[in-house]
């Protein structure tokens, strides 16, 4: 079995320039707040074409959808991807998501459909394999005068394309009078064709010249970006619609080296397993943050079957592509000061990284196993409410479930979050980590802090905070050189709360 090891972690800070954010949201700003089923599909002779299945590639937040739903906290409308075979698009109501401790569907409301699934990319796109597909609502830009659904499609095996992948149409899926295909830049479809999500537009008019519109990609293997990319977008820029086959400009906020360079930059804790399948621009108040939600790769890392074959002759059950010793479903943050730094050429587009990691898997209902890929699939945000909606493939039976966390504004004390879900506010990355891990918590006031790593057996080893801190985001870096592999606890100790959060130790 070839490892490929975790690379250490990167602490960068920067002066942000306004507009902007001063404060990064953490984890423990999320609050989990429950599931909902998706509803059945139509009955029609081909309804397997048609379902909530597959790989839930995409969704999207409609603000105004729903008028006529009730006032139970949860307004407007989810549009979405269903099953890969006509990556058709349907929209959806919203109910009230209820935390369910026994992970049972039936405890679970069900969304409403709103209208059917249908077809909005016409004939722009020929069959695909394992298509690439994402979705944003943004209003009406410039000079349109209608809001938009905005597209992506790309397969997934496609290496060096750089074809038209990008369009929008209306938001009346039955004549959606589709616009496009469009290039972005001449970047390749492996780090452009897929996710897609919303940038503030204070931040958008400082930082990118009025491109509000975010796509990216992340390609397993390393192929186009070891780590997930970021562009910024405004096709309402080019034409009202910009003609057919017309290359947008692009500005680049995130793109990592790739796999065919001889020391290719990466994001800190890569994996060629990794997969990075939704994100969205989080924003409460002065707080923000940009986050990939996805399945992430711990351990050992290798090409090849899942049982550590990795080479010839395969076993002929061989599920053949990366795998790595154990996934987990993750939720990874960026400071968006660091990604105005690269539109500004302060950053080369390689060097921002993470500074906070949550694992999900807590709050799923259908992990089965440590070696289970497609934790999570994509994401669509309300930045109204602060609402994240999260897809979680092939969970009741073929169809997915949609899971919601709350973004909350910091208010006082330390950010803890929900942990009766597991869901703590003190975080580290990476996580598992080999042999430097970096510590974050929040605080809103002055106040004791107490920060201690102890070992599996309950014996501390190290105090590494023990004294008055100012209020603010704070980050620690332990080194465990010394120390054996295994599982450690930090405890973090701030005034009257006490959390801890397990790391893991690898060598």
């Amino acid at each position: 079995m070839k490892p490929y090891p975790l690379t250490g972690i990167v602490v960068l800070s920067i002066l942000c320039v306004l507009p902007c954010w001063s404060q990064r949201l953490q984890s423990g700003d999320l609050e989990y707040i429950g599931a909902f089923r998706l509803p059945d599909s139509p009955g029609m002779p081909d309804n397997v074409n048609w379902s909530w299945n597959a790989w839930s590639s995409a969704l999207t937040f409609y603000p105004d959808g729903d008028a006529e739903g009730p006032e139970d906290g949860y307004p407007g409308s989810l549009f979405g991807v269903g099953h890969d075979h006509t990556q058709y698009v349907s929209e959806i109501s919203i109910p009230v998501p209820v935390i369910s401790t026994a992970k049972s569907l039936e405890a679970l409301n069900t969304a409403e459909t709103l209208q059917e699934f249908r077809n909005i990319r016409g004939s722009l796109f020929g069959e695909m394999e394992m298509p690439r597909v994402g979705l944003e609502y943004v209003p009406a830009q410039g000079e349109q005068t209608a809001d938009k659904l905005y597209f992506a499609w790309a397969p997934h095996l496609d290496e060096g394309a750089t074809h038209p992948s990008h369009g929008w149409c209306g938001l009346d899926l039955s004549d959606p009078q589709t616009a496009g295909a469009w290039r972005i830049g001449e970047y390749w479809n492996y780090v452009t064709g897929d996710y897609l999500f919303t940038i503030p537009e204070a931040w958008g008019n400082a930082h990118t010249t009025g491109k509000r519109l975010a796509t990216g990609r992340f390609r397993d293997g390393g192929q186009g970006s070891m780590g997930p990319s970021v562009f910024a977008i405004g096709p309402w820029n080019a034409g009202n619609p910009p003609a057919p086959g017309v290359t947008l400009s692009a500005v680049q906020l995130l793109l990592y080296g790739t796999a065919y360079e001889e020391n290719p930059a990466m994001m800190d804790a890569y994996h060629h397993s990794d997969e990075w399948s939704g994100a969205a621009w989080m924003t409460a108040g002065e707080y923000a943050a940009v986050v990939f939600i996805g399945t992430k790769g711990l351990g050992e890392c290798w090409y090849g079957c899942a049982d550590g074959t990795d080479e010839p002759p395969w076993p002929y059950d061989c599920d053949r592509g990366w795998w790595s010793s154990e996934f987990s479903g993750q939720m990874i943050f960026f400071d968006p000061a660091d990604l105005a730094a690269v539109a500004q050429g302060g950053m080369e587009p390689w060097e921002p990284q993470p500074y906070a990691a949550l694992d999900l898997d807590d709050v799923l209902f259908h992990v089965e196993s440590s070696q289970q890929k497609y934790h999570l699939g994509a994401a669509g945000y309300d930045h109204d409410h602060g609402l994240l909606y999260v897809f979680e493939p092939l969970t009741d039976d073929d169809k997915s479930i949609i899971h919601v966390w709350k973004v909350n504004s910091p208010a006082t004390g330390v950010r803890t979050g929900n942990a009766s879900q597991g869901i703590p506010g003190l975080n580290n990355y990476p996580n598992p980590f080999n042999p430097e891990t970096t510590i974050q918590f929040s605080l809103i006031k002055q106040q004791g802090v107490v920060l201690n790593i102890y070992n599996s057996t309950g014996q501390k080893v190290e105090t590494l905070v023990d004294h008055v801190m100012h209020p603010g985001a704070h980050q620690v870096r332990w080194d465990a050189t010394g120390h054996g592999a295994g599982l450690y606890f930090v405890e973090l100790i701030a005034g009257d709360q006490r959390l801890i959060r397990k790391i893991h130790f690898i060598k």
